[in-house]
This record gives C-alpha cells, structure tokens and sequence, in this order.
C-alpha cells in the first residue's frame, strides 16, 4: 500500500468510525425501523451502480466500434467490480444486480418501494433529477446522498469517481448492524432473509475482494499526481459527510415514530 493511499485512510479515518458507530444501528429495534432504514438505504445502493458505470464508461470502451481505451489492467479491475455487482448470484442461484436483490429484501420485509421506484421512473423518462425527487417524495438526505454522487460523476474524472466509489462506500457496515438483522432473522425468518443474505454478500464480495480491486484503481488513476490526492481527500471526506448525513436522517425518522407511538 502506498504512503498516498495511507495517508487518505488517515484523513478519514474519523468520519468512518462515526459512519461505523452510529446511533442509526441500535436505534433499530423492529421491523418498521428497518423498513425505514431501507427506504433510505436503497437510494445509496442504486447511486453506488451509477458511480460504477460512470468508471466503467470511463476506463473501458463501452460504445461501437470499439477502441483500446486506457490501461488494460485498470480495465480488468472495474470489468470485474461491474460483473460481480451487476450479475451476481441471489440466494435462489438467480442473476440479479445487488440493487435488485436489495429491492427484493426490501418487498420481501414490506418496505414502501415507492419512493425509489418513482424516483427512477420518473428520471428515467425525464432525466430531471429534481423532477424525479419531487415525485419520489423520498427522505430530503437520501436524495441529498443522490446529488452528491451525481455532483461528483458530472465533473467527469475517473480518479474523483474512483476514489469515492474506493473510500465511500466498500466497507462501511458495521459488524454490529449484521448481529441486529441477524437477531431480527431469528425472530422474522419470512420477512429478513434476503436482506441478510444481501448483507453477508456484500460484506463477502464487496468489502474483501473489491474493496482490494478498488484501492489498486484508484491508485493507478492517481498516480504521482499530488492536485489529484489533494481533489481525492475533499470528495471523499465529503461524501462520508453525505453518509453521516443519510443515517442522520433515518434516526430522526426512527425516533419520530417511537415518539409517535409512545404519545
């Protein structure tokens, strides 16, 4: 690992723990507090495909006739990142992306799909982004969360996207969150297997291989180029401000409703 990369892990070492030990996760006690969860969590588990495409779109050629685009080994990294978020294996043995077996958890344990659903429908057939959140009447820090992401693909460089997708997001479930939907499994079988399977296969593929895969494309991208660290650590810290934000959100939504019902 190199003295560059060591030294971001440093800068946002504290913003990760608070991500890692957040309130959010104790607060869940049932399963309303989990759907709620996941109906702010899908908009991080889709924008997460979106960063991921605009590094493929990037790093490998992906339009006809096709050309040798950039370095053949970063190339290899991301192609295999997509294949294995875009195809992976369900707990059925089905294809599914991991934002369909997330929606998938997310029915199978009654979360309101709506709001995500609207979202991109609506984007879909718009490409307005605030058109699609007005019509998604989702959380305002999920959709923050999205506008961050989007912020960052707009400005087109690889490394920027790259070191966000890296440092963002691969390995911030905490273990403690595991042991709760673990616990709620146990009691709710029907309802929570998808979402812990979705959660163990994240933590096996996502946060050990890719997250190896990441950190070498990333440092490819950057190079010796010190403006481009300097960029990198701005993003990143940002977008675990972004996420501190997002489970900001959803504890407030949790505590809302405890208040509601003990009132």
């Amino acid at each position: 690992m190199t003295s560059q990369i060591q030294k971001i892990q440093e800068a946002i070492e504290p913003y990760r723990q608070e991500i890692i030990n957040h309130k959010v996760y104790a607060a869940i006690q049932d399963l309303e507090d989990l759907q709620l969860f996941m109906q702010s969590h899908v908009f991080a588990v889709w924008d997460f495909m979106s960063l991921l495409k605009a590094l493929q779109n990037q790093l490998t050629c992906t339009s006809v006739p096709w050309y040798p685009v950039g370095d053949p080994e970063t190339r290899f990294l991301i192609n295999e990142i997509v294949n294995g978020e875009e195809s992976d294996v369900d707990a059925s043995g089905n294809r599914k992306s991991h934002y369909e077996m997330y929606l998938d958890a997310m029915v199978q344990c009654g979360a309101d799909v709506e709001p995500i659903e609207n979202f991109l429908h609506t984007l879909q057939r718009s490409g307005d982004f605030e058109l699609a959140g007005h019509a998604s009447k989702a959380p305002q820090n999920a959709l923050d969360f999205v506008n961050y992401t989007f912020d960052i693909i707009s400005r087109e460089k690889d490394y920027l996207n790259a070191a966000v997708f890296t440092f963002g997001r691969e390995d911030l479930i905490p273990g403690m969150f595991l042991s709760i939907v673990k616990d709620m499994h146990a009691k709710f079988p029907e309802q929570v297997s998808i979402f812990k399977y979705y959660l163990e296969r994240h933590i096996e593929v996502d946060g050990d291989h890719h997250s190896h895969l990441a950190l070498q494309m990333t440092e490819n991208l950057c190079g010796d180029d010190e403006q481009k660290w300097t960029e990198v650590e701005i993003a990143v810290i940002k977008s675990l401000q972004k996420r501190i934000e997002l489970w900001d959100g959803v504890y407030e939504q949790i505590q809302s409703k405890s208040a509601l019902v003990m009132g």
